[in-house]
């Protein structure tokens, strides 16, 4: 409020300052006229020389008029109207100031006002966004590997894939691999499967939610075809390397077209060696246990 009440008087200073400057100007032309003097020397001398001539005679008077004071300037109607548009220009301008000020201050409110709703429509977007890909992968089928042992069988098991999901899967392929090292780290950092492949040869199998599937069978009298060799084998049973089994299926949603994108499940077991019995447990890093 200070700033705008001294912007206001300056604007009426400098509106008033053109007839201060004329009055001004018009005194100090009157008070700049010289006195005019009598002259009092006498034909063929001055004062000072008839003073000399007279050897000492009193000195004639001298006798100075001055010219009256000049009236003071009289402020005519174009001075008077001229001092008040500039009074008024002042007033305007001050006000116009006022309100573009005011003007850009709105702007700017509801440039914030857009700015945010903007943002929180983005937020909302992305929120509904969200939502409806979590309710479509809530409906989605979702492959589960376990592993469970044969019932009529002693140290065999089946490895299991089971659609836990709320609509029809169908599986396009299955691969598998061996890998005997000497523990879990020793494997790839990704699982890594033989070039040959054979998923031409393998049979689509569709899935309900709720049905399981075998894909995989082991026993403890495969194990030295497996190892294919007595040393690997001995170095099996005395714990010196695991043997693992990892593999992956690929499946689609039976509510999308064939064209539509097709998810993943990379699951991993290994082989415990006992004296009389075996076992085989889910195991591996996250990258042998990952879905999509």
């Amino acid at each position: 409020m200070s700033r705008r009440l001294a912007a206001l008087v300056a604007l009426l200073f400098l509106a008033q300052s053109p007839a201060l400057v004329i009055g001004q100007t018009q005194s100090d032309s009157g008070a700049g006229a010289k006195p005019a003097h009598s002259d009092t020397s006498t034909p063929g001398g001055d004062a000072n020389s008839g003073q000399d001539a007279g050897g000492g005679a009193n000195q004639a008077p001298q006798i100075i008029v001055n010219p009256p004071a000049a009236p003071a300037p009289e402020w005519s109607w174009h001075d008077r109207v001229a001092w008040g548009s500039g009074i008024i220009l002042a007033a305007l301008g001050y006000a116009g100031i006022m309100l573009a000020l005011r003007t850009l201050r709105s702007i700017d409110r509801h440039l914030e006002a857009g700015v945010s709703t903007a943002h929180a429509a983005m937020e909302s977007a992305n929120a509904a966004l969200a939502l409806s890909q979590a309710i479509a992968n809530s409906e989605r089928p979702w492959i589960v590997v376990t592993v469970e042992p044969f019932l009529t069988m002693e140290s065999s098991f089946k490895v299991m894939a089971a659609n836990r999901g709320r609509s029809p899967a169908r599986i396009i392929a299955s691969v598998d691999q061996v890998k005997i090292v000497q523990d879990e780290t020793k494997l790839p950092k990704s699982p890594e499967f033989d070039t040959t492949d054979t998923t031409d040869e393998f049979e689509p199998i569709v899935l309900l939610p709720g049905e399981a599937t075998g894909i995989w069978a082991f026993n403890r009298e495969d194990l030295p075809a497996i190892c294919k060799s007595a040393e690997v084998l001995k170095r099996v049973e005395h714990w010196q390397e695991t043997l693992f089994l990892y593999g992956r299926i690929t499946y689609m949603d039976l509510n999308f077209p064939a064209d539509k994108q097709t998810h993943e499940t990379f699951w991993c077991c290994r082989y415990i060696h006992g004296e009389k019995s075996s076992a085989l447990a889910m195991a591996g890093r996250p990258e042998y246990n990952q879905h999509s």
